[in-house]
Formats: C-alpha cells, sequence, structure tokens
C-alpha cells in the first residue's frame, strides 16, 4: 500500500487567484486542472529554493478550492469555450485558432514540508515562507498567472505556516484547528475504491472494458426505476426513479498520471524532445475517480495530499492520495 511520505509543517498559501489556468486537464475530461500539475507546480519549488540555498524538502501538495469560473459560453445544454485568436503571422496573415480551455480559480495550496534547518534556527521560518509565496507569485500554476491580492485582503490572507511535528495526538488536533481556516471550501482526494467496487458490479463483459464503463458512468447521472412495493417492473408508475448520485457525494472522473506506451528512451535519441539530457518515454493518461469534499471531513493531514508514485519499471506514473473513507459512507448505486 502506498503511503504519504513523512513531513512536519505545513506551508499553506491561503486564497490566492489565479487566472487561466488550463481547464481541459486530459483528453477525456475538463474542468479543474489535473493534480500532475499541482505536482509540477510543487518541483519547480523543490529547484528553485534549492537554487537559493534554502534546506526545504516538498513531499506533498494539496488544493483546496474556494471558487471556480470556467470560461465558457452557455447555449442550453451546450457550453463552447471562449476561445482567442493569436496575433498575425510574421507575413501577416491571420494565424489559426488554437482550441483551449481556460479557468480562473480561487484556491489554497497546502504544501507537505521538513526542515532540519527549522530546527536549528527557528527563526527562518518566517521568511522562507515568504520566500515560497514569492516564488509562487512568479510561476505558473496549472498553466495560470497568480494574480497579486486585493489589498483589503493581503493582511488577512498571508501566507503561514501549520508545525505538525509533534506526536500523533497533537498532529491530529493541530490539523482539526488549521482545517477550519479552509473554509468554505472543498479538496480533492481519490476514490479509487468506488471505481473498483462499480467495475467488480458492472453488468458489461470483464476486464478493461468494465473499468471504462464504471469510469463513464461517474461522469453522467444514471436514472433507475425503483417499483412500488408489490409492483412490477410494468406497473403503473407508483414507484420512484432514482439516481445514483443521490447521497453518494461530490464523486467525479479525474487524470491521476500516465502509462508508458513504451519503453524508455535514452536521452537525446528521440527528436524535436523539450530535454536532450533526460530519458524520453511516450505515455497517455491513467484515470480514476475522485471526490469533492470540505476541510472539516478530512481526518489527518495525509487525507489531504497528494504525491508522487513512480515506478518506471511498470510504466507507470501517477498521483496518489491516501484518503479513507469513513464506514458510515453512502454506498454507490449500480449504474444501469
Amino acid at each position: 500500500m502506498n503511503t504519504c511520505p513523512a513531513f512536519d509543517h505545513f506551508i499553506v498559501l491561503p486564497r490566492l487567484r489565479v487566472q487561466n489556468a488550463n481547464a481541459v486537464s486530459s483528453p477525456l475530461t475538463h474542468g479543474f486542472p489535473s493534480m500532475t500539475a499541482f505536482l509540477g507546480l510543487m518541483w519547480a519549488l523543490q529547484r528553485k529554493t534549492h537554487q537559493l540555498g534554502l534546506d526545504l524538502s516538498f513531499d506533498a501538495v494539496g488544493v483546496i478550492c474556494h471558487g471556480h469560473e470556467e470560461q465558457v459560453n452557455h447555449d442550453g445544454f451546450v457550453h463552447t469555450f471562449r476561445l482567442t485568436r493569436n496575433p498575425v503571422d510574421k507575413d501577416g496573415s491571420t494565424a489559426a485558432i488554437v482550441e483551449e480551455g481556460r479557468i480562473h480559480l480561487e484556491i489554497s495550496l497546502v504544501f507537505a514540508v521538513s526542515s532540519q534547518h527549522w530546527y536549528r534556527e527557528p527563526d527562518a521560518r518566517e521568511t522562507d515562507v515568504a520566500t515560497v509565496a514569492a516564488l509562487v507569485a512568479g510561476l505558473r500554476v496549472a498553466g495560470g498567472s497568480v494574480l497579486p491580492p486585493a489589498q483589503p485582503a493581503w493582511a488577512r490572507y498571508r501566507p503561514y505556516l501549520v508545525d505538525l511535528s509533534g506526536s500523533e495526538e497533537d498532529r491530529l488536533r493541530t490539523f482539526a484547528r488549521a482545517r477550519l481556516r479552509w473554509l468554505p471550501g472543498y479538496a480533492l482526494v481519490a476514490r479509487d475504491d468506488l471505481l473498483q467496487a462499480r467495475a467488480a458490479a458492472a453488468p458489461t463483459v470483464g476486464g478493461a472494458s468494465a473499468r471504462l464503463d464504471a469510469w463513464l458512468s461517474f461522469a453522467r447521472i444514471n436514472w433507475s426505476y425503483r417499483p412500488a412495493a408489490g409492483e412490477s417492473t410494468a406497473g403503473a408508475g407508483r414507484g420512484e426513479w432514482i439516481n445514483d448520485k443521490r447521497g453518494a457525494g461530490w464523486i467525479v472522473p479525474i487524470p491521476v498520471g500516465y502509462g508508458a506506451l513504451g519503453p524508455l528512451q535514452p536521452a537525446g535519441q528521440v527528436a524535436n524532445a523539450r530535454d536532450a539530457t533526460t530519458d524520453f518515454r511516450f505515455v497517455e493518461s491513467v484515470y480514476s475517480v475522485g471526490e469533492w469534499l470540505s476541510p472539516h471531513r478530512l481526518k489527518s493531514p495525509e487525507q489531504l495530499l497528494w504525491y508522487a508514485d513512480s515506478r518506471p519499471q511498470d510504466g507507470a506514473y501517477r498521483c496518489r492520495n491516501d484518503y479513507q473513507p469513513p464506514d458510515t459512507a453512502a454506498p454507490i448505486a449500480e449504474s444501469d
């Protein structure tokens, strides 16, 4: 079983306003950016802090969404992306319209970090947190630009540190207080268990087709008819129409990483690769199911966080999350 890497602090960047983030998170999904984008941001921070000589290890990242505005045009049930035309070409001809989806976000970023330097020099913590916040302000977040905070909100939503270095009881108590500062909002957690359960119960041919049908069923509302007592399936309609979303939570299909399409290629062997010094591999998106939860429903810091699980020997590069649903969670009804 995968487990979140060890850490002892949270660096929290609250209420960031991100403009024009990537809304097309994979070939089959759109909306909120993929968690791979936020892991990429975390690794970019890791490199930049090391260049500045900071003793910081970024181990995992969590995201709480407070608001979103996907840039689409509404025409009844049909939504289309608001597209922009690029500047004219060098010869003055009109450039093609590039199909892209954008979304404005208000999010809080939670980085799980560890640092031995902070134990030796506690006074350096506040300075390092301010440095991380300044670095994020100059980076792309899921392809979007970080806007400066509104002046009245700056004092209220300053970056801060959460110390989780105590005993397990102290950590849980500190996290219980910290999560209330992220309300109102929603955190995305992994629900691989729901996908496995529905695939096992899917009334289709087993194997990959069952898993695909199960995953697609989470992208829609599936209605079924429940006959009244003593009524046959062809009764007079005294029964009830129900859907599998009712009482099941905010469940969504999400991309969770990449799977290899071929063997690893030595650096410089593939033409037009972005980096000629790093080994190269062709991959495709890997999909699972997630759930949006209010932060106050999370029981431990690890349930919030996403971390990388790379297994090159198996051709798997994906994001993991250690959320465990409570035993009283309402079951997901079987899809028709």
